[in-house]
């Protein structure tokens, strides 16, 4: 059976478990992360942890997933059809930088790419539980803009995804890459201005 469909067993331990292997993964990396190591940052026994999870590309992959939906509510949240397009887009592009940025984005997005080739199913996984959610609030937000003439959007599932991608214009390559120094707030500011001064003027109606 294929580690990510191994039906989890659920305890009192549970929590300290994935918060100590979330520490360790975030250290050390997949490859470079033990079981001993995780055991002991968490504060259980080796038994205890194989009792969760038997395999670590499952422990990773609970780790990713609860990490990854977390962040995405926090995002999702600040989403809401009270306020106008620039104020909503304003906020989501805010998030979407403060994650694609965050020590944990980085991390897992280098552990996806580096084990996509023997574990396609965390590089999936990832993606499900945090960049598909927020994609699918904002395509959400857009239609119910469009509705309200706030917008002028075809394709919404595109403009969305144009959205992200305005959000990470060079920051989140430097950072992957290792290229320069680290981001500002400033810059971070920039970025995310850009993003919806550029967004709007595809997609506001004129006049």
């Amino acid at each position: 059976m294929p580690a990510d469909t191994i039906p989890l067993r659920k305890g009192r331990k549970m929590p300290q478990v994935l918060e100590g292997a979330r520490k360790v993964f975030l250290r050390n990396g997949f490859e470079g992360a033990s079981v001993d190591d995780i055991a002991r940052e968490a504060g259980v026994s080796k038994a205890t942890l194989y009792s969760y999870f038997p395999d670590k590309r499952l422990l990773f992959l609970e780790v990713a997933k609860a990490e990854c939906l977390r962040q995405a509510e926090e995002a999702v949240a600040l989403i809401t059809s009270d306020l106008g397009p620039r104020e909503v887009l304003t906020m989501a592009a805010a998030r979407i930088v403060d994650f694609v940025l965050s020590d944990f984005g980085i991390r897992t997005y280098r552990i996806c790419v580096a084990e996509a080739d023997r574990f396609p199913e965390l590089g999936h996984e990832f993606y499900a539980s945090g960049p598909a959610l927020v994609r699918q609030r904002i395509v959400e937000y857009l239609r119910q803009a469009v509705a309200r003439h706030e917008l002028i959007i075809e394709d919404l599932e595109l403009a969305a995804d144009q959205f992200a991608e305005l959000c990470k214009a060079d920051l989140f390559n430097r950072i992957v890459f290792g290229v320069g120094a680290a981001v500002s707030a400033g810059e971070r500011r920039r970025v995310v201005a850009g993003a919806v001064e550029m967004f709007l003027a595809r997609y506001a109606p004129s006049g």
